[in-house]
């Protein structure tokens, strides 16, 4: 007979919007063991699996640190109400929780203080607004059912009017009849239970006793502070978004963004994240929820693996108005299993631009191409075994559906040529690092030549400012006597004068040392490095701090609006590294807002 051996969460910390899904051990009739489900539209030698999910609702009510989500709270910051931020951010468990987290919690104030403007309103954030519900819970925009009667998880009503049972101060309230099920922010504070049982095909009589697990409290999803954008005019940039999301017609963003894949998100990287933050089920709607929340017109991502960009991203993109297009690496990495391959991953709004073409570059096929010509059949092995790294680039011409052309080009077309790239890793390849960024500009050199069209180039080039790749990317060109050439033991950067191409590319990000006095730019002056004109970090670590991410655009047809705000060290926690609850990338999302010039006639 059909017999439930084990039921196990991945985690037992349970989050708002974050589905939960047990793991169940069954022994089937043939003795075998399985963890399939067993519905009961198939059941199995007459019997099927019949799931519930109960909150417990204790008669005290109990708070939570905002700090520390599976604490209880013990003391409020009462600065907070008075400034009317929303009462969950202002818990804290102990007086050193407060304590430690000074840094970041005075920035809620000081964001407070200026988020009423000249005329008394309050300032429309980029993404997540900071809303508090009647029961004082941070409502973080997470794209899934939220409370609502008409709401269910599995085929229970998420609010049943009947107690289910009570026992002493507890009530438990069924919410749920499926498998799976997602927190809602009426389950913050309450533990949860979930109950599996085998049921008779033809009585629907429960079959021996039923197997239970029990959760933790229910703890809201973490919310960062928000990131607005900064104009580089000078001009408070908020002040004009639009109801889609977009600042000024004629104008469109794009993000950069490396989300860092589960594969590479191991708790011995990355010990310092709780593993409930580091988990992906809590990672992908946190990712989601930032990136849908950017409200960018091109999205641009690195790390996407093959099954998330399939199961996940693409489908829950779309539903937001993208169109999704994808390019894996060339290997498999670590389990050997094609789906946990990563690659770079572009979407554009399909109500903003059209797709044109695309092209695919795999630096393995150039390395093969590149070995083939110039190295000798000695070295050919040592060469391919240096340059073979599963690398990627995926370039995108799309056509805007909007112009600010006016009348002087009516019906001319505007193309727009992106980039997205994720350059290797190894700090000990610079020359391959180099070969790679300098391989994908001369592809760009030849789409630039058969067309008059901006270019943006964007991803994680793993190079840090001052390094060869970036030089060649900002400058054009590589000094002859840069230190990064001396690493050359293949031959394929020389003669270094090749080093070079002709595409017009600026960082967009150096437009915040560039431009002129105006709101929010001296503060971000602060987070720029001032020698090279890039960001302090775009990176951040236990074991590395520093850019390694850029958006390039072509300064001939391209100029930058406004720039998504840095982060620095008060925008997150101290002592703390990335990823972490609020933020669940070891990356730092990058979006520029540009307008296209307008073109002269020929």
């Amino acid at each position: 007979m059909l017999s439930v051996l084990r039921v196990h969460l991945p985690s037992d910390i349970p989050i708002v919007g974050c589905e939960l899904t047990p793991y169940v051990l069954l022994r089937r009739p043939d003795k075998s063991v399985a963890t399939e489900d067993v519905p009961e539209s198939a059941p199995l030698d007459g019997h099927f699996l019949r799931y519930k999910w109960y909150r417990i609702q204790s008669d005290k009510k109990v708070t939570i640190c905002s700090v520390h989500p599976s604490e209880q709270a013990t003391l409020q910051c009462l600065g907070c109400v008075k400034a009317k931020i929303p009462v969950a951010k202002s818990y804290h468990c102990s007086p050193k929780c407060f304590s430690d987290a000074w840094q970041h919690h005075r920035v809620l104030h000081e964001r407070a203080a200026s988020a009423v403007n000249e005329n008394g309103a309050e300032e429309e954030e980029l993404f997540g607004r900071f809303n508090s519900s009647a029961s004082g819970v941070v409502n973080t925009s997470l794209p899934v059912p939220q409370s609502s009667p008409s709401l269910a998880n599995g085929a229970a009503p998420l609010y049943p009017a009947a107690v289910t049972q009570r026992n002493g101060g507890e009530t438990w309230f069924e919410v749920g009849r499926s498998k799976t099920y997602t927190p809602t922010a009426d389950d913050i504070g309450h533990v949860l239970k979930f109950e599996c049982v085998v049921v008779d095909a033809e009585t629907k009589l429960p079959v021996g006793h039923a197997n239970t697990i029990l959760t933790s409290r229910v703890i809201p999803a973490p919310s960062p502070s928000p990131r607005r954008l900064v104009s580089v005019s000078g001009i408070d940039a908020m002040g004009l978004v639009e109801s889609d999301g977009r600042i000024s017609a004629g104008t469109f963003t794009v993000l950069s963004y490396n989300i860092l894949a589960d594969v590479y998100a191991s708790s011995e990287l990355y010990s310092y994240c709780p593993s409930w933050a580091l988990s992906w089920p809590y990672r992908r709607q946190n990712l989601l929820r930032e990136i849908v929340g950017y409200r960018a017109d091109i999205v641009c991502l690195q790390e996407v693996q093959s099954d998330h960009f399939e199961k996940f991203f693409a489908p829950e993109l779309d539903k937001h108005g993208y169109q999704a297009l994808f390019k894996r690496k060339t290997a498999e990495v670590f389990s050997g299993n094609i789906h946990t391959i990563d690659g770079c991953a572009t979407f554009f709004r399909r109500d903003r631009f059209s797709h044109v073409k695309k092209y695919e570059v795999e630096f393995n096929k150039a390395a093969q191409s590149l070995t083939d010509a110039l190295v000798p059949s000695a070295q050919k092995k040592t060469a391919l075994s240096r340059l073979v790294k599963d690398n990627v680039a995926l370039i995108v011409v799309l056509e805007a559906k909007f112009s600010n052309q006016g009348i002087d080009n009516p019906g001319k077309r505007q193309l727009v040529c992106v980039a997205n790239t994720h350059v290797n890793v190894h700090q000990d390849l610079k020359d391959v690092k180099l070969w790679q960024v300098h391989t994908l500009l001369k592809g760009l050199e030849k789409i630039a030549a058969s067309a008059d069209i901006p270019m943006l180039v964007c991803g994680d080039f793993n190079a840090v400012p001052g390094s060869s790749p970036h030089a060649l990317l900002a400058m054009g060109k590589v000094d002859p006597m840069h230190l990064d050439l001396a690493v050359d033991p293949i031959g394929i950067l020389r003669p270094t004068r090749k080093l070079t191409h002709q595409l017009p590319l600026v960082s967009a990000y150096s437009s915040f040392a560039r431009m002129g006095v105006g709101i929010g730019l001296e503060q971000q002056r602060r987070r720029m490095d001032p020698t090279t004109n890039e960001p302090l970090f775009t990176n951040c670590t236990r074991d590395f701090i520093g850019t390694l991410d850029y958006i390039f655009y072509s300064a001939d047809s391209l100029t930058v609006e406004s720039l998504l705000e840095l982060l620095d060290e008060d925008s997150l926690r101290k002592d703390t590294a990335l990823p972490s609850p609020e933020w669940s990338s070891d990356h730092i999302a990058l979006l520029a807002e540009f307008r296209c010039k307008p073109r002269t006639r020929r």
